[in-house]
């Protein structure tokens, strides 16, 4: 078939479907493609919703990427909105198709069909969950309608439920636009794509700027009390608000899939082959709704990212002209904005890695973003995960005000192109004092792995000491004034400059944790005390990653 011949209809827009229209258009002036969207936008940014509501993006009209009239002005495609597709015949090659607003049912015949028909809120069987006061935030409509709430009483108070990206994002635009937020989560931390310790520093942002965060916490009840809605918990308290966001998650949407035979995964997601192909030769799909390859792993996994459903929809699209494309897989790299903090994560996460079995080591450093004596360095909180034998990176993670994406950027590249933390030492990175050091963040990470692969250093966690042992002793290297500030109980305290001549204080026969603020001095005093026989580990990340993984962070 020729591509003048050639059909393509795509079911839903945003990023995967307007994507994969719009390469399609690219690749071939001749064909005919057509997007239906049962909303009113064709192609929205969904990711800046929570900033409009905040007012970080004053203008509506911003987050509309592409309208019905520009992609047919500028691509030719024929956008059909308020239009949903209700079934796929397969046989026939057609779809059904309903207008939203005339209620007129017709057919549209393809010869490849696109399905990105995206990810839908979660909304649990909780009594009274279909109030006008709980809502989610999924679509431009849902949030012209927090926003109109907010507008109706300035001083008002919400719960939030759930804390992932959107729960998160929502929550601070909130509080941006003045509302007394309650943030609640089932979990006993926020942000479950990261490990506990990362997010113990969430928490204590959520908290310090005024949000009433409620951990392991659910909802068990809405009921409406005429201009209020009040929350039944799981505490067995009872929570008054003027409104509700849900944010406890997505699914995909697998309707269409399901009814036209094709194959469903163990995620829940639409099956499809490294070239976005579903068990239908002439059917792809692409976006939320779809299993794809988990990078470490490689088991299936649902990874509902904007970046990846734009790669699969250009891909989809090259395969329908033959182009011979494949998709590998997704790292899950993904960042989040809250407050003065950016938390970013690439790979896996440490709890993914036991549940595998895998064997990995794991580091903690604390760095500044720049070169420490220019004006407004501030720390990144990061943790690396990585082989225990190769060096092959894993997953990383880190919290910080600044200089998060660029390092966790270099290290989701650097795993993308399975590199070592041996390559993580030799990396040449950017320098000038405002922007970086003569060693980053992402050196000194490969500078501590090597060391430990290399055997230069054994190190000890922060979970290591939570228990005591008569066959260790714990030696604070850190100067007076810090260790007045807080110890870990049970350690002795002998600063890094008096070690060598201290060293009759420390038992020979016991082996010796060293400790500092973020691991750098006490690595020194490893270094010093194994050389002069001494059984010794370094506590990794310092005391500073022992707060957070008490969850009490300085």
């Amino acid at each position: 078939m020729t591509s003048k011949s050639k059909r393509i209809v795509v079911v839903g827009g945003v990023a995967g479907g307007a994507s994969a229209a719009a390469r399609a258009r690219r690749l071939s002036e001749d064909a005919e493609i057509v997007i239906f969207e049962r909303g009113e936008h064709i192609s929205f940014a969904n990711c800046g919703l929570p900033y409009h509501i905040g007012g970080t993006i004053p203008l509506r009209e911003r987050l509309l990427i592409q309208t019905p009239e520009s992609m047919a002005k500028r691509f030719r495609v024929k956008v059909r909105v308020n239009h949903e597709v209700l079934r796929i015949h397969r046989e026939s090659r057609e779809v059904a198709v309903r207008d939203r607003v005339s209620g007129d049912e017709y057919r549209e015949s393809y010869d490849s069909l696109i399905l990105s028909p995206g990810a839908a809120p979660i909304r649990p069987p909780i009594p009274g969950i279909d109030s006008s006061r709980v809502l989610t935030l999924r679509s431009m409509n849902d949030m012209d309608a927090i926003i109109r709430l907010i507008v109706s009483k300035p001083a008002s108070r919400a719960l939030v439920v759930g804390g992932g990206y959107i729960g998160l994002e929502v929550t601070e635009a909130l509080r941006y636009r003045g509302v007394s937020v309650t943030l609640v989560e089932l979990a006993e931390q926020v942000m479950g794509v990261i490990d506990p310790e990362m997010a113990s520093l969430l928490h204590q942002e959520l908290r310090s700027q005024g949000v009433d965060l409620r951990l392991k916490t659910s909802v068990v009840g809405f009921a409406e009390r005429g201009e209020k809605l009040d929350v039944s918990l799981s505490s067995q308290e009872l929570l008054p608000c003027d409104f509700a966001i849900l944010a406890i998650g997505v699914k995909p949407e697998i309707k269409l899939a399901l009814e036209a035979g094709l194959q469903i995964g163990s995620r829940n997601g639409i099956v499809v082959d490294e070239q976005m192909r579903t068990s239908d030769p002439d059917i792809f799909a692409v976006g939320d709704a779809v299993e794809i390859r988990n990078f470490v792993t490689q088991k299936n996994a649902v990874i509902p990212l904007a970046g990846p459903a734009n790669r699969q929809g250009r891909i989809a699209a090259d395969n329908i002209f033959g182009r011979n494309r494949y998709y590998k897989s997704t790292q899950g790299t993904a960042i989040c904005k809250l407050f003065n903090l950016t938390i970013a994560m690439t790979g896996v996460n440490e709890t993914t890695l036991k549940r595998e079995g895998r064997l990995y080591q794991k580091i903690y450093l604390h760095p500044a973003n720049h070169a420490s004596y220019y004006p407004d360095a501030s720390s990144i909180s990061l943790k690396l995960l990585f082989e225990a034998k190769e060096g092959k990176i894993l997953g990383a993670q880190a919290v910080g005000e600044e200089g998060v994406d660029k390092r966790i950027d270099i290290l989701a590249m650097a795993q993308r192109l399975g590199a070592t933390v041996y390559d993580l030492e030799e990396a040449e990175l950017c320098y000038a004092p405002p922007y970086g050091s003569a060693k980053d963040p992402v050196n000194y990470a490969g500078f501590i792995a090597a060391n430990i692969l290399k055997g230069d250093l054994k190190i000890c966690h922060s979970e290591d000491l939570l228990t005591r042992s008569d066959d260790r002793i714990l030696v604070d290297v850190r100067d007076a004034d810090e260790v007045s500030r807080g110890m870990i109980e049970g350690s002795i305290h002998i600063p890094l400059d008096e070690l060598r001549d201290r060293l009759d204080e420390i038992d020979r026969n016991k082996e010796v944790i060293t400790i500092c603020e973020v691991g750098l001095r006490s690595y020194l005093a490893y270094r010093i005390l194994t050389q002069r026989g001494y059984r010794c580990r370094n506590l990794s990340g310092g005391y500073r990653t022992y707060l957070m993984t008490i969850g009490k962070p300085s």
